[in-house]
This record gives structure tokens, sequence and C-alpha cells, in this order.
């Protein structure tokens, strides 16, 4: 409504025109009357049927806006009821065990959007803060490094995001590294303890057939 010019049209309406009414008056009156159509035009559009059905017989902007307004007064009671309820799950929130950096920071995002739609207000540093709270064990040394090393209320949700996943990575490359080895380890052991038992075999074979022989 704003960028359209109609704001105050559709906030305040507009006075009626006097039966004796100055040319100015009548100019006045006629961008008024433009303007509280394109409100009506707007409002019609942007509304649901059922809605529309409300506002549809309304002589003017500001009357429709009314009715509106009247009608999801229970729509903000309704948003109030959900916000305690995402409230409370914001709070129970924590990172799962298995659950990636990205995964984790996605689920939180959504989560405080939804809040703020019911007109929570979140800051930036109450988020990382939270996020920093309910890492897993596996973040703690990272997590103090950056507590240590970085402002908390300057520092970006995405930044945040970034030293996360990097860590992550450095962390699943060394999984993979130990992994590896340890694979190339019992590898070479069990090798080592089948050429050992091949050994025994052969000798064991060769001196049977000696005391054969002197047999």
């Amino acid at each position: 409504m704003g960028y359209q010019d109609v704001d105050e049209i559709v906030e305040q309406g507009f006075p009626i025109l006097a039966e004796v009414a100055t040319e100015e008056q009548r100019k006045v009156h006629k961008e008024n009357k433009k303007k509280d159509c394109k409100a009506m035009f707007l409002l019609h559009q942007c509304v649901g049927e059922a809605h529309f059905e409300k506002i549809s017989g309304a002589a003017n902007s500001k009357e429709a806006w009314q009715i509106l307004e009247a009608c999801n007064q229970g729509a903000e009671q309704l948003k109030k009821v959900r916000l305690q309820t995402l409230r409370r799950q914001y709070e129970l929130m924590q990172m799962g065990a298995n659950e990636k950096v990205a995964q984790f920071f996605n689920r939180v995002v959504t989560h405080t959007n939804s809040m703020k739609a019911c007109g929570e207000k979140i800051s930036n540093q109450s988020i990382v803060e939270k996020i920093l709270r309910t890492l897993t064990p596996n973040f703690d040394h990272i997590v103090v490094a950056i507590e240590e090393s970085k402002r908390l209320e300057e520092m970006k949700v995405e930044d945040l995001q970034g030293s996360l996943e990097a860590h992550e990575q450095r962390l699943m490359e060394r999984s993979i590294e130990r992994h590896v080895e340890q694979t190339l380890q019992a590898h070479t052991s069990r090798r080592s303890f089948g050429g050992r038992n091949g050994l025994r075999g052969r000798s064991r074979g060769r001196n049977f057939r000696s005391r054969k022989n002197r047999h």
C-alpha cells in the first residue's frame, strides 16, 4: 500500500465532496477517489475468496480494511498461541548426533523465521548463541575457539555456518583417513598371519615325507 501511495487513504479515508466546492477541492477529491479505487483493486487481488466475499460490498477501501481487521482478530489470537508453541520447541532444539551442520542450520533458521512471522523479535546474536549451545560434543573445542576469538554480537549466522562446516569437513576427512589406516593394518595382519600358517604347513609336510622315507 505504501509503495502504491494509497496507505493513508486505506487507513484514514477521505472526506466527502461538499455540494458547494471549489475547483481545487474537486481536483483533490478526484485524486483521492482514484487512489481509493487503486486501493480497492489491490485489496481484491490480495485476499482469498472467503475474504473477498466479505469486502466486495464495501463502499471504499477504508471500510474494506476495517472489515478485514475485524475478521483477523481471531487470527491474531491464534498467532499468539502458535508463537508460544514455537518458543517451547525452540528452547528444546538440539543438534542430532548424525545431523549435518547445514541440516541443523536450516532447521534453526526455518524455525526462527516461523517465530518472526508470528511477531517474535529474535536478534542475530541470540540465534548464534543458541546454535553454539546446542551443537554436538564434536564441536566443543571449535565453539570455545569461536567464543574466545570473535565478538558474538557482530557475528553473522552465515559466517558461523561456514566456520562449522569447514570444521565438520576436517573431522570427516580425519575419520576417513583413520578408517583407511585401520583397514590397511587389518589387511596386513591377515596376510602376515596367513603367511606364517602357510610356512608351518609346508614345514610339517616336509617333515612328514622325510620320516616316511626313512621308514
